[in-house]
């Protein structure tokens, strides 16, 4: 008869280092194209999940003290960056530069969820310069 014999592995989670002081948030906050959840935000850097809803967009506007990656998720993204606008679908993705007039639009029929990544000094919502703004919300 053969024998079976059994190894255990053992696992040893490793400390994350004390430099590193991230805090868990996971609040979603409505506005009237989508939603917003903030999935985790640490010093210098906050990363959202954003909904935009089919049709709508976020105002044209521009931030002077933080940049964003967006990744789209799923859906269709129309991003406007400066000059420039191009269309994003998923796993695709693009960089906002600090001072940079911008704009996210979703052109499709489904929701458009995509993960902004935002790195900066100051990260607050109060940080946005609207120019253009189909709810009314511009800051003039």
């Amino acid at each position: 008869m053969a024998q079976t014999q059994e190894t255990t592995t053992k696992t040893h989670a490793l400390p994350l280092p004390t430099t590193i002081t991230s805090r868990s948030v996971a609040a979603t906050e409505l506005r009237p194209w989508g939603s917003f959840t903030v999935l985790e935000e640490g010093r210098g850097y906050k990363i959202k999940r954003i909904e935009v809803k089919p049709g709508h967009r976020l105002s044209l506007q521009m931030h002077h003290h933080r940049s964003e990656h967006w990744i789209v998720v799923s859906g269709t993204a129309r991003v406007v960056c400066g000059e420039k606008e191009i269309l994003l679908g998923n796993n695709q993705s693009t960089y906002v530069p600090q001072c940079t007039a911008h704009r996210l639009e979703n052109p499709g029929v489904i929701p458009l969820v995509l993960i902004e990544v935002q790195n900066g000094e100051y990260l607050g919502e109060d940080d946005i310069i609207r120019y253009q703004d189909d709810y009314s919300r511009t800051s003039n």
